[in-house]
């Protein structure tokens, strides 16, 4: 068995013919929502901002926005789809939106996106610090391992902490750039640069992702053991009631 503290063959094929690194692939684009998911989380703002630079029109603009990120969750439902991209989408247009509104400032519809920016990345640092990274504990369910990478697998501990750390520090570098422009640039030329530092950051920090855990350790699916150990569970409890039956049945044979 591979030692959990050195990496692995991540080129490795399993009986389905499916690579280790396939299968982090596919992982990692469920868990943060793929192709579509970009696209559901750059469209509002960049329809915002294309209204907004040719009319000036904040409500106009602000109501665009809510209602491309609702037909796209109407998608979701009618196709069957997870809808959870595409809810977390609508909330933050919805704030943004209320924000604007509220102000009557421009800027402040992406001051709420902004904010959970912020937020998320302190948070992928913190929990770092603490020793439980934030990027562990989103992808654990997803392959299938839970909180089993904290105290049985080592090497996958440290390829989630690079990772939040990664996450963290490429979120907070994003943030030293908006925050100064949300207070001194143009709402405008803010607002492009807004949708323009959506996916690159995104899709660094997951390519980074995808590095680290293609060099770690594979993950231990906890579900295959509890599955496991409720098999052997019954098998045992089957094997006591049919010793017990034979039991009964000898010592019946012992009384006539």
């Amino acid at each position: 068995m591979t030692s959990l503290d050195k990496p692995t063959d991540r080129e490795s094929t399993g009986q389905d013919g499916v690579t280790d690194k396939s299968v982090t692939e596919a992982a990692l684009f469920e868990a943060f929502g793929g192709v579509r998911g970009m696209v559901e989380t750059v469209l509002p703002g960049l329809l915002f901002v294309s209204i907004f630079t040719v009319n000036k029109d904040l409500h106009m603009s602000a109501i665009a926005a809510l209602a491309v990120s609702l037909v796209l969750v109407v998608v979701r439902l009618v196709m069957k789809d997870t809808v959870k991209h595409a809810f977390s989408g609508v909330f933050g247009v919805a704030f943004g939106v209320v924000f604007a509104m509220m102000t009557g400032n421009a800027k402040d519809f992406y001051l709420p996106g902004m904010l959970y920016t912020l937020g998320l990345a302190l948070a992928y640092i913190v929990t770092t610090l603490c020793g439980v990274p934030l990027i562990g504990l989103i992808l654990g369910p997803v392959f299938k391992e839970n909180l089993s990478w904290r105290t049985r697998n080592p090497g996958r501990k440290k390829a989630y902490a690079k990772a939040s750390w990664a996450w963290g520090l490429i979120l907070l570098a994003k943030c030293a750039i908006l925050f100064p422009l949300y207070w001194w640039g143009d709402t405008t030329q803010f607002g492009w640069v807004l949708v323009a530092l959506k996916i690159p950051p995104f899709l660094l920090a997951v390519w980074l992702t995808w590095v680290f855990l293609a060099k770690a350790p594979a993950p231990i699916d906890v579900f295959a053991e509890m599955e496991e150990k409720e098999r052997q569970e019954k098998a045992e409890r089957e094997e006591a009631q049919a010793a017990g039956a034979e039991h009964g049945r000898a010592r019946h044979r012992r009384e006539v």
